[in-house]
């Protein structure tokens, strides 16, 4: 077993490994829609959003109440517009009601 000489960041090792390279490109991916759709939906609103998975075009949004996940839940079509519009494939939203707050 070879050690390295110096010390790494997390961060580099997270990019030297595959897997965990891909799951850092997700995240970033995911919190970048978050970011992209903030415009559109209202402070108050906004504030009560986490993003959430990103697989296969599919993006999860994790929302704390089930009023913001009901009015989130008819902003879906121009969300995804918006993300389309943005150059994101994005093929579907899914909201998921957070139990953590």
């Amino acid at each position: 077993m070879t050690r390295r000489s110096q010390a790494i960041t997390l961060l580099q090792a997270t990019e030297d490994s595959p897997t965990f390279s891909g799951l850092l490109s997700r995240v970033r991916g995911s919190q970048a829609r978050l970011k992209a759709i903030q415009p559109l939906v209202p402070p108050a609103m906004f504030a009560a959003l986490q993003a959430g998975p990103l697989e296969d075009g599919s993006w999860c949004l994790l929302v704390k109440g089930s009023a913001v996940a009901a009015k989130l839940r008819q902003m879906v079509p121009m969300l995804l517009a918006h993300l389309r519009s943005r150059g994101w494939e994005t093929t579907a939203i899914r909201i998921k009601i957070s139990a953590v707050s």
